[in-house]
């Protein structure tokens, strides 16, 4: 027997069975992206707690008790100064908020392939177009959560409740680009440039390398590619991802905006604190998103191939 064969799990490539209606398919793609996207949050959002943490601290802050040295520093910290609640701050926008947008990105990425093709089989460009799309138009729902999500993220004081947050946010500056929707071209343009890497090398290197017979050597392959696709996404968007956090986080002085937009944050990153601070948080970010992304998107076909099995 061959040492290779075709996977047992449908690929995000690969269309679902013509005998499923376009209704079901969409379906199936919201239950299963959302489902795989629980499991991710609950597991990795005290690596996204210490990164927004450290993306949010300057250079003006190098000594003190509250001050990050690294990553294993601020885990230590937290712990000790904001005890074990502190890593989950968030996590209610992002359960409320993950599920749909994820199965926005999904449905999106699934849909919109065959538009981006120029054959009959999907190319590199086609799957990173469809996927920076889908990462793109998630924000118009993602972003009011990131809002109120790094607020909480931000602060070291107290445990606040996410509608308070939401709130004070909207009394400050309302549902637009001062409220809810701050920073939100920024963080179209991080999710755009993430995802065209993300599925664009995801989706390539899977269908361009032969799979496994052996299912745990297969899972492995699988996760691999997955993994280096997330890291590969954080490394080039991690400077927008910054940008956005400073945009989008309580400003160094209360009253005084300081980082309001793109380019004039990435800027002042630039001039005040040096490029490396423009790649703060990199490390938890690579941790989390890249089993992240392994979870999402072999979550995603797996819980597919199993409705497929049993609702078709």
């Amino acid at each position: 027997m061959s040492k290779f064969k075709q996977p047992d799990v449908e690929p995000l490539n690969e269309p679902l069975s013509p005998k499923i209606s376009r209704l079901k398919t969409v379906a199936f793609q919201i239950i299963a992206s959302g489902s795989s996207s629980i499991a991710e949050v609950f597991l990795l959002l005290p690596l996204d707690v210490v990164k927004t943490r450290l993306q949010l601290q300057s250079n003006a802050q190098t000594n003190g008790p509250k001050h990050y040295r690294g990553v294993l520093d601020a885990f230590a910290k937290i712990y000790r100064q904001e005890g074990a609640n502190a890593f989950w701050r968030g996590v209610g926008p992002l359960l409320v908020s993950d599920t749909p947008k994820r199965a926005i990105k999904f449905v999106i990425f699934e849909q919109s392939k065959p538009y981006f093709q120029s054959g009959s089989v999907p190319s590199p460009v086609s799957y990173a177009l469809a996927g920076g799309l889908g990462g793109t138009l998630e924000v118009l729902l993602q972003n009011p959560f990131e809002v109120v999500k790094v607020r909480q993220q931000a602060n070291r004081k107290k445990k606040l409740h996410p509608l308070r947050v939401a709130r004070n946010i909207i009394n400050e500056g309302g549902f637009g680009f001062n409220g809810l929707y701050k920073g939100v071209t920024t963080t179209m343009a991080r999710n755009f440039i993430f995802h065209i890497i993300y599925f664009g090398f995801f989706c390539s290197v899977r269908e361009a390398t032969p799979a496994f017979n052996n299912s745990v050597i297969e899972f492995l392959r699988n996760f691999t590619i997955a993994y280096a696709a997330g890291s590969l996404g954080c490394l080039f968007s991690i400077p927008l991802d910054v940008a956005k956090t400073r945009i989008q986080g309580p400003q160094p002085v209360p009253g005084e905006i300081k980082y309001a937009w793109t380019y004039g944050t990435l800027s002042t990153v630039y001039k005040e604190e040096g490029a490396h601070a423009l790649y703060k948080g990199l490390l938890p970010q690579v941790l989390r998103v890249g089993p992240g992304g392994a979870i999402l998107l072999l979550g995603y076909e797996y819980v597919t191939e199993i409705l497929v099995k049993y609702f078709n």
